[in-house]
């Protein structure tokens, strides 16, 4: 039976490098992420192996529904399905190919809510790593076969949950200057460990608001 597989590379793994490349003749650019977007042949840290013939079979398809027009979205995190949602998109794949033993890529940075999330935090020298989507079979010794890619995610794995509060409070505080900080609990509502530094943060303000500091 198949099952949802995810699998993250970190900014370094993923060796991700950020191009701002000029499309069509009006002047205007676009921001593209490029590197590693799977790795074959090595037991990751999901005590997973995909032999480099399941990642280029899969990889084969992915490109095979680009060459045909076909869009293959991503979303900035990840959803507990392989459904890709609409509403999350940030990003679509525009090339994939073999390296080696490796799928790698170009994904273009899309005008969304996400993708713009996406994009302020990259120009902040923020780094972000992937995530690849999709679905397969798992043997006894962790071997993949049967796989298939749906989308490449990109995702953030913060190093320690205290990065959030501090994130909070500056965002709170553009909020002072008219910002609306619904845009913040739109931001983590899919990130339990965000939404609870936000509900902290929350109430912090509204406590300074009432006593006046």
């Amino acid at each position: 039976m198949n099952m949802l597989l995810r699998e993250h590379l970190s900014f370094n793994q993923a060796g991700m490098v950020a191009e701002l490349l000029e499309e069509g003749n009006n002047g205007n650019k676009s921001l593209y992420l490029n590197g590693c977007f799977i790795q074959g042949d090595v037991r990751n840290h999901n005590q997973r192996v995909y032999p480099v013939t399941e990642i280029g079979t899969a990889v084969g398809t992915v490109m095979e529904q680009i060459k045909r027009g076909d869009s293959v979205l991503g979303e900035c995190d990840h959803p507990e399905e392989l459904t890709v949602n609409l509403d999350r998109v940030s990003h679509m794949i525009t090339e994939m190919h073999m390296d080696g033993a490796n799928g790698v890529g170009k994904l273009k940075i899309l005008p969304t809510p996400t993708g713009n999330i996406v994009k302020t935090l990259i120009e902040s020298g923020v780094k972000l790593g992937v995530s690849s989507r999709g679905s397969g079979n798992v043997d006894d010794n962790g071997y993949v076969s049967e796989f298939e890619i749906v989308t490449v995610d990109i995702v953030a794995k913060p190093s320690a949950p205290g990065a959030y509060p501090q994130a909070v409070y500056e965002a709170l505080g553009w909020n002072r200057r008219g910002n609306n900080v619904s845009d913040l609990a739109e931001a983590v509502k899919h990130d339990r460990k965000a939404q609870k530094y936000l509900t902290e943060g929350v109430l912090d303000w509204i406590k300074n608001l009432e006593t006046g500091s």
